[in-house]
């Protein structure tokens, strides 16, 4: 927070032309964090009765107070209306993040990894399945805000340095043509959402899935999470492509308009809480889908709790309160873990090495959730 956030102000202030406005803003907030007190949200903020209620009890008091979660989220809030993402004028619904998004997706980093699901048509349905499930893992390192080890993420070539593997009981759970719902609960766009896209394409191409709701952040939200604008440009990224990645684009823009997949959002995707808050509406939704698949650091610390669990803790127990089967496709980039095997717990302790944050390290988790 007091490092971070001021590095990442000034590369939006770069990245934008914004005027004295903007920039008298920006840096009120800077001063607000490491000087001042929270403040609530502007009477312009359509959000403002929504946090005015999620942040009763840390107004008023110093940032470096508050929870880390509620914190960062309130802090990409506040930047979105300092910038006047959601006041009218000129920069109403500009994405302050877009350049760095699209500096990605443009890069010839995405052209190899494209190339590379040529190699991936001629293998058998279940090969081509955990190789489109393993970039989808670890597309996750690619992220605007953290960068992985060189060389990090190629289609159907990824690091198998899992610490958990439940990617046989995830598969058990959409067997082909049981006319399995799916939905996928995304994290960051560019080069971990095509991969998600693709491995979405395989599900409804091979029948594992008769139906895919994506969802994606109603606005942007730390970096590089995913919006529907971001969906599109990821689709149009992947249809100008040659070969595979051409047809599992038009494949996918097919699906949508016929509504075999669909993009949903809704505002607690950017709230400052845990997934056992999640309101009623969602909890329903959600306990439709025969698995529910979510992707990255920040879903994964919102679905177990943003606490530091001991690592043995079963991730079941702490994920029974989901409304049905819930998987979990994460690169480790923080603190919290669970379901860890006491052996693996030893092992990775005793390497030496930052597994819990450094991105050279994954896991796949199942539970069955209950509701």
């Amino acid at each position: 927070m007091a490092e971070r956030h001021p590095a990442l102000v000034e590369q939006v202030r770069e990245a934008f032309p914004y005027g004295p406005e903007q920039h008298r803003a920006l840096d009120d907030l800077l001063h607000e964090i490491v000087h001042g007190v929270v403040e609530p949200p502007g009477p312009e903020d359509p959000g403002r009765e929504l946090w005015l209620g999620w942040g009763r009890g840390h107004f008023g008091r110093p940032w470096f107070e508050a929870p880390f979660l509620w914190a960062e989220s309130y802090f990409y809030r506040r930047l979105l209306q300092a910038v006047g993402y959601f006041a009218e004028g000129p920069w109403q619904g500009i994405d302050p993040f877009a350049p760095f998004k699209r500096a990605e997706l443009s890069g010839g980093t995405v052209d190899e990894e494209l190339r590379a699901l040529d190699a991936l048509a001629g293998l058998p349905e279940d090969e081509r399945a955990a190789a489109l499930l393993q970039a989808s893992l670890w597309g996750n390192r690619a992220d605007l805000g953290f960068r992985g080890p060189a060389g990090d993420s190629s289609l159907g070539e990824p690091d198998r340095s899992l610490v958990s593997d439940g990617t046989g009981e995830l598969w058990s759970l959409l067997p082909a043509g049981q006319s399995s719902a799916v939905a996928v609960i995304a994290d960051n766009t560019g080069r971990e959402l095509i991969p998600d896209l693709v491995l979405i394409d395989h599900l409804l191409r091979h029948g594992r899935a008769e139906r895919v709701v994506l969802h994606v952040k109603p606005h942007p939200y730390y970096v590089s999470d995913a919006m529907t604008a971001d969906v599109v440009d990821c689709l149009r990224r992947l249809g100008e492509a040659p070969g595979e990645a051409g047809r599992a684009g038009a494949r996918l823009r097919d699906a949508m308009t016929s509504g075999r997949l669909e993009v949903r959002t809704h505002a607690f995707f950017c709230a400052p809480f845990p997934y056992e808050l999640m309101p009623d509406e969602l909890r329903a939704e959600l306990a439709g889908a025969t698995l529910t698949i979510l992707k990255g650091d920040l879903n994964y610390r919102r679905l177990v709790g943003d606490r530091l669990w001991p690592p043995t803790t079963p991730f079941a127990d702490v994920t029974a309160y989901f409304p049905g089967a819930v998987a979990t496709l994460r690169t480790l980039k923080s603190d919290v873990v669970v379901g860890l095997d006491p052996r693996t717990l030893e092992r990775l302790e005793e390497s030496g090495h930052a597994w819990r944050t450094s991105g050279t390290h994954a896991l796949v988790q199942v539970g069955a959730g209950r509701g």
